[in-house]
């Protein structure tokens, strides 16, 4: 029987991060996958493919939309061919996750194909294509989420499918129907709704994305309304059967009258569940709390002192770059530092185009708290860059301390979000106010003047553009 310092289970972002920095900190690690290839959700069938559709999509869309306008003429039609589509996808989901092989190799991390399941708290069985049984003085649970579903939906994983599904159809949707007007929804929804399907989104609660800033959820459904899909908000659906290649489901509005879509896909879309199938928790004395999730205190210590849990699987945001915080967190922890992680500044974004990202507290939080405090906001048409490369939509919001000029919260829909929400974080991580990224100097043209902008408008409303 092998023996090790720590075993990781699970390879997502959270896993193998967590594995790699205690290789590097002098462990002896090992790490469980139950698939063939390292990665997780994030990098097989969640973040990165996709990342690489809505790319893809983006470029035909433009092709056909915006082309002509830049002086581009292309002779005959633009067509798709989605089988090169996704199988550039899948490119580049192999290429990322025979990255990892490489890392667990530089780093002498050992890899067991299987599914890891505790014996007691110091002994894992792979179960693969042989068993095998390790020992390991300390485990990281890493294994991360599965979708959702509601309880009278049954997914075929043909026409009622999940996000896994919708990144590798072999056509393009006439009508899908989307349950579930969150982050993987929306964005699956805009790369078919780009290629020529009609979107329909339903959403039980009253706006799309919405545990984030009210004011990012009502500019990206007017974006999304725009581009006409069909929004349904404040519908409760109820039914999801499927006759032959068509989807029925059936909702109750507002009101309480039921209305119907009919689609030939359905992408079920209602979040994500902890994945703890097979684990065996309670052999090692591992707690569970009524959700499914694996407990843990501030430390992500469970309630075996020697094994840790981290990412989807426990509490919290279920977010990649979340998980690989935890995962670097506990690797510390064990080797005797004392690091320290700040969920207030682990930003959130939404890959749609515009993008959407946000950190810190909404309006909404601050309101609830009874914080006094100021806002400026600066719209991203009013950008000369904007305007050169014909992304206008959007804005970007301070939040700030009314008596201290404290940032509080930022939140940003427009071109490249994703990438400048870094700055905003920097700036909280540091305590700065509104009016020190006021003071500091921001290239111009950039998208990111609009930070300094907006940052102006919330010092004193003194924005120099509007």
């Amino acid at each position: 029987m092998k023996s090790f310092d720590v075993a990781v289970i699970g390879s997502g972002p959270g896993g193998y991060v967590a594995a790699i920095r205690c290789a590097q900190l002098g462990m002896k690690t090992a790490i469980i996958e139950k698939y063939n290839t390292l990665g997780g959700t994030c990098l097989n069938v969640g973040c990165i493919p996709s990342k690489a559709l809505l790319d893809s999509s983006h470029h035909y869309e433009d092709a056909i939309k915006h082309f002509e306008e830049h002086g581009i003429e292309i002779p005959g039609d633009v067509k798709v061919n989605l089988e090169k589509m996704i199988a550039r996808k899948q490119a580049v989901v192999d290429q990322t996750t025979g990255g990892i092989d490489f890392l667990m190799k530089k780093n002498n991390i050992e890899v067991f194909h299987g599914m890891g399941s505790f014996k007691d708290d110091t002994h894992i069985t792979v179960s693969g294509e042989e068993t095998v049984e390790i020992e390991a003085k300390k485990t990281i649970i890493a294994t991360g989420s599965k979708p959702s579903t509601l309880p009278f939906i049954e997914i075929d994983k043909e026409r009622i499918i999940t996000s896994t599904e919708a990144l590798k159809l072999k056509e393009i949707p006439k009508h899908l129907i989307i349950i579930g007007g969150g982050v993987i929804g929306l964005e699956l929804g805009q790369v078919y709704r780009r290629l020529g399907s009609e979107v329909t989104v339903i959403e039980y609660m009253d706006r799309i994305i919405p545990t984030m800033d009210g004011g990012l959820s009502k500019e990206l459904n007017k974006v999304f309304k725009k581009a006409k899909f069909s929004m349904q908000v404040s519908h409760k659906v109820k039914s999801v059967e499927r006759k032959g290649d068509e989807v029925i489901v059936k909702a109750d509005n507002k009101k309480g009258e039921e209305v119907g879509f009919k689609g030939d896909y359905c992408l079920v879309s209602v979040g994500r569940r902890p994945y703890t199938d097979g684990l065996n928790a309670e052999a090692a004395g591992v707690k569970l709390d009524d959700r499914g999730r694996v407990e843990v205190n501030g430390h992500l210590q469970t309630s075996a002192s020697n094994i840790y849990a981290i990412g989807d699987v426990v509490k919290g945001a279920m977010l990649a770059h979340k998980a690989e915080e935890e995962g670097v967190f506990v690797a510390e922890t064990m080797a005797g530092q004392k690091p320290h992680i700040d969920y207030n500044l682990i930003p959130g974004v939404v890959y749609t185009w515009p993008e959407v990202a946000a950190v810190g507290k909404t309006e909404e939080e601050l309101k609830e708290a009874g914080v006094d405090y100021k806002s400026g906001q600066f719209p991203m048409r009013a950008l000369g860059r904007a305007r050169a490369s014909m992304d206008i939509d959007g804005f970007v919001k301070i939040l700030a301390d009314k008596t201290t000029d404290e940032i509080l919260g930022v939140h940003m829909i427009g071109a490249r979000a994703a990438d400048m929400i870094a700055e905003a974080v920097v700036a909280m991580e540091y305590r700065a106010s509104a009016e020190d990224i006021s003071r500091m100097s921001h290239a111009h043209p950039t998208f990111t003047e609009a930070i300094k902008e907006a940052a102006l408008a919330a010092t004193d409303d003194r924005a120099l553009h509007i």
